[in-house]
């Protein structure tokens, strides 16, 4: 790769613009070539990521490089916004497309869309800025994504936002307070579904499954037997299942072993107290209806066992 235009996109996180390249005497031609050799990943016209940093980049982080690679593109005074500033916040979310890149700019007055860009007006309020990067606040975005993305996204985002200190539950209701009717009641239903010790996207979507089904449960119980404390579960549900997201956790190595063994022992341990325990991992939160099923049958299985030990 090109030694000065390698050096800018080290400076910019891995990203850089066609106008970063012609600066530098690289051309249009020699672009094309280096996405050709796939030394450079073409995001949209004229943003583009060193493609070693986006590869050698989590999946779930890829979507920031994107929008630090558009923003890079793109006239000085615009910002990202919804999902996109969410992105630069280190704000988890789901639900929120990310095959766009979402920014406000001053020089429109209605969205615009065009080849992976969404160009909204501005919306005011205070401006954030990561080194050369700039969006809203993190405040500002979960409102704007509960709104246009949905009720689970919105949920998913103002949980994440608010265990990481973000925001605060007050700095949402205040934004949303000063929205038009109809998004501000979107927004509210999303707040008021907030649970702030909500550890990850992956425990927002299991709650919000369980209590769409009907089920009454707590989040981050700790749970204790005559003795000793056994251990802080993610939900229990109805007082007699235990259920636990377990996202990405791993099994592998030694290490993995141990773990595994640590957490079969605690599970005969809630066992012998009388409690049914169903693990959830991130593919399964695609079919809720199977998860519904499962905290049922456990949810009997516990209350026979309960009934016997009474008998």
């Amino acid at each position: 790769m090109h030694e000065r235009l390698a050096a800018i996109a080290a400076s910019q996180s891995g990203v850089f613009s066609m106008s970063d390249a012609l600066r530098v005497g690289v051309s249009t031609n020699e672009l094309t070539r280096m996405v050709r050799r796939k030394e450079v990943i073409r995001v949209r016209r004229g943003a583009y990521v060193v493609a070693a940093t986006y590869w050698g980049t989590p999946s779930f982080d890829r979507y920031r490089l994107r929008v630090r690679a558009v923003l890079r593109s793109r006239r000085p005074g615009e910002r990202a916004s919804h999902q996109s500033a969410l992105a630069l916040h280190k704000v988890g979310t789901f639900g929120a497309r990310e095959d766009v890149v979402v920014l406000e700019s001053r020089d429109v007055s209605r969205t615009r869309t065009n080849s992976g860009l969404v160009t909204v007006p501005w919306s005011g309020g205070a401006t954030w800025e990561f080194g050369a990067f700039h969006c809203v606040s993190a405040t500002a975005a979960c409102v704007q994504v509960s709104v246009a993305s949905g009720f689970i996204a919105g949920v998913s985002a103002m949980d994440s936002a608010i265990v990481q200190e973000r925001c605060t539950h007050e700095d949402l209701a205040g934004v949303i307070a000063t929205l038009p009717a109809r998004p501000r009641a979107a927004a509210q239903r999303a707040l008021d579904a907030v649970d702030p010790r909500a550890e990850s996207v992956g425990e927002t979507r299991t709650r919000i499954i369980l209590i769409d089904a009907g089920f009454s449960l707590r989040s981050q119980v700790r749970i204790k037997d005559a003795r000793t404390l056994i251990g802080r579960v993610d939900f229990l549900v109805d007082d007699c299942v235990v259920v636990e997201f377990d996202g990405l956790l791993k099994y592998g190595g030694d290490r993995g072993q141990a773990a595994l063994v640590a957490e079969k022992a605690r599970e005969e341990r809630l066992t012998r107290l009388g409690y049914e325990v169903v693990r959830v991992v991130w593919a399964e939160l695609d079919d809720p209806a199977d998860i519904v099923r499962r905290v049922r049958r456990a949810r009997a299985v516990a209350r026979e066992r309960r009934a016997a030990l009474t008998r």
